[in-house]
């Protein structure tokens, strides 16, 4: 028989990837949003893989909507990418990232406990969690949150740390660094700079303002990131991972490789603007991933100036197929 998935957060980016990659693997996929009925679901429609997604109205930080749902789906595996996931907004709402980071990994966690299922988990971290890094960070750095959202991702992998301990839970999370694909939202920066540069090219604007240009990042690419979510539950034992390419570059970096590839000059079209800076930023962010390749034997292959192509190809296949009217409702991701 198929093995059954329980993804909370399906109808975000990693969550509608994650689901299509398990749906090739011969998965049965339930997915969960706060609102079946009200959900656009445009990754998913975007995928082609709405229809094959069995759907469930929940609301992650309530422990009897999470406890229900799980009784009722018994799943093998259970992926938790529900929360709050931008770490610009969190500084805004502070509050509802913490309750929606910290409460559903609790839940789920708890929910496997008292229902005394084997269902193995998986709980998606960030490299927020270590804040700067003098060194690349591996899964013995110690943490340094910088941002509310950072700070509730921290709490979330201790509480699913502590479940796997003192419950014996398949339990484990990834700190995945940065991550994209075209089904980012456009307020994150990377989806930002590249539909700015395409905005730019097709003169729809002259420039693009801008925050900090020389904080450095380790920029991946999302398709491979959820393969590894996959593989952890797959492992013989629970351990959490540290998912990144091991290599860091600036964002000024990220800029000039995205205005390069529309025939641009980045210096002659990007403003700093002094309002987008976050309260407090990191520097750097960089990761040793090691870890994972030697135990789960996973290891990444694309690195940021292909991650910066592949972005800005999907950006100009998704104006062709809007133009063209072929864009599902509710367009992109957001």
């Amino acid at each position: 028989m198929s093995k059954k998935a329980l993804i909370f957060g399906i109808s975000g980016q990693d969550g509608s990837l994650l689901a299509a990659h398990l749906l090739k693997l011969g998965y049965a996929i339930h997915g969960t949003s706060r609102d079946k009925e009200l959900g656009i679901f445009a990754n998913l429609q975007r995928l082609g893989i709405r229809e094959r997604v069995t759907l469930h109205s929940v609301d992650p930080a309530d422990f009897g909507s999470v406890l229900r749902v799980i009784s009722e789906t018994t799943p093998d595996e259970i992926y938790n990418l529900a929360s709050q996931s931008s770490v610009g907004l969190s500084f805004d709402q502070p509050i509802q990232t913490l309750e929606s980071t910290i409460f559903s990994a609790h839940n789920i966690v708890d929910s496997v406990h008292r229902l005394k299922l084997s269902s193995r988990v998986y709980n998606a971290c960030s490299s927020e969690c270590f804040g700067n890094t003098d060194l690349p960070a591996d899964e013995s750095t110690p943490f340094g949150p910088r941002s509310p959202y950072g700070v509730g991702k921290a709490a979330a992998f201790w509480t699913v740390a502590n479940y796997r301990d003192a419950h014996g839970l398949f339990a484990c999370s990834g700190l995945l660094f940065n991550h994209d694909s075209p089904l980012r939202p456009q307020r994150f920066v990377t989806r930002k700079i590249v539909s700015g540069a395409a905005d730019i090219a097709e003169k729809k604007t002259d420039s693009l303002r801008i925050g900090n240009l020389h904080i450095s990042r380790d920029f991946g690419w999302a398709p491979e990131y959820v393969e590894a979510m996959a593989m952890m539950l797959q492992a013989d034992a629970p351990e959490d991972f540290v998912i990144a390419t091991g290599q860091t570059n600036t964002l000024e970096s990220f800029v000039r490789e995205a205005f390069s590839y529309f025939g641009l000059d980045w210096q002659k079209h990007i403003d700093f603007d002094e309002s987008l800076l976050r309260p407090i930023d990191l520097k750097c962010n960089s990761a040793n991933p090691a870890k994972a390749k030697r135990i789960l034997g996973w290891e990444a292959k694309i690195f940021m100036k292909d991650v910066v192509k592949l972005l800005a190809d999907g950006e100009l296949e998704y104006r062709r197929a809007a133009k063209a009217g072929r864009v599902p409702e509710g367009g992109v991701a957001g």
